[in-house]
């Protein structure tokens, strides 16, 4: 990490260390830490002694994530200006989960509420279920610029109009062009974009009789969320989940994401 980036990071640091906690000067080695397990995809217990005690690593960072820190970050990243958001695109991905477990509690056994299937919608650790195994899809907003926005994670076989639902938030900014794919070609989204004053750039499924107008320049633009996930996806730990829990795997999201703005803005000043 440069001393730009951690520049950066250390106000949050300060902000949310709690009583006791570990000392500040500390926490940049910790994030260290945390941003090489991100990168590899390593086990934790396979961190290397240079960041330190590989357990204190993970109880901080599990201590950052129940503090909601790295949403916070990529909530000041949004609302610093640094890149406008009156285009916004909206896409998802699935992901292999791959749940590492003890002995004697085997992966089939998550428990139902855990898994796909579960009455009463999205079950809270986002793992669904298929032939092949669990899967997690991340659905994302990003702006123009392929920068993250919003992430939340469901069950791999959740539909893009659950995701679209997932991500809507009173503290988003109101898109003035709101770009998708025709995964994403409903009445009700299409009237949701444009009850806040936006247009949907969005092509119609082929069995809608009045096909929508379509601006194939400004359509065009949805190849930076595309890249977005490209970039996503070369940190390891996001390629595939391990993480059994989803605000972990939601946060490792949330700190590539923002390693990704600071990567633009940050090291280039």
């Amino acid at each position: 990490m440069s001393d730009a980036e951690w520049a950066f990071f250390e106000p949050f640091m300060h902000s949310i260390r709690g009583r006791g906690g570990r000392p500040a000067g500390d926490h940049r080695l910790v994030l260290d830490g945390v941003f090489w397990i991100a990168r590899t995809g390593a086990q934790w217990r396979d961190l290397p002694a240079e960041f330190g005690k590989w357990s204190s690593v993970y109880r901080q960072f599990r201590r950052w994530t129940l503090a909601g820190l790295w949403e916070m970050v990529l909530e000041a990243l949004n609302e610093s200006g640094a890149a406008p958001n009156q285009v916004q695109m909206i896409d998802s991905t699935v992901t292999r989960a791959i749940i590492h477990c003890p002995a004697g509690h085997c992966v089939s056994n998550v428990p139902r509420e855990e898994a796909a299937g579960a009455k009463g919608g999205p079950p809270k650790e986002g793992f669904g279920r298929s032939k092949g195994g669990f899967t997690t899809k991340i659905h994302l907003i990003t702006n123009a610029h392929g920068l993250p926005i919003k992430a939340e994670i469901s069950p791999g076989q959740c539909s893009d109009y659950t995701g679209y639902d997932l991500l809507q938030d009173e503290d988003l900014p109101d898109p003035k062009v709101f770009i998708a794919d025709r995964g994403y070609d409903a009445n009700a989204i299409r009237e949701d974009v444009e009850g806040k004053g936006g247009i949907a750039i969005i092509p119609g499924r082929s069995n809608r009789k009045k096909q929508p107008f379509l601006d194939p320049f400004v359509y065009a633009l949805r190849n930076q969320i595309e890249r977005c996930f490209n970039k996503l996806k070369n940190a390891r730990r996001l390629a595939t989940r391990y993480d059994k829990t989803a605000n972990s795997y939601l946060d490792f999201i949330h700190i590539v994401s923002a390693r990704l703005w600071i990567k633009k803005f940050v090291n280039r000043t």
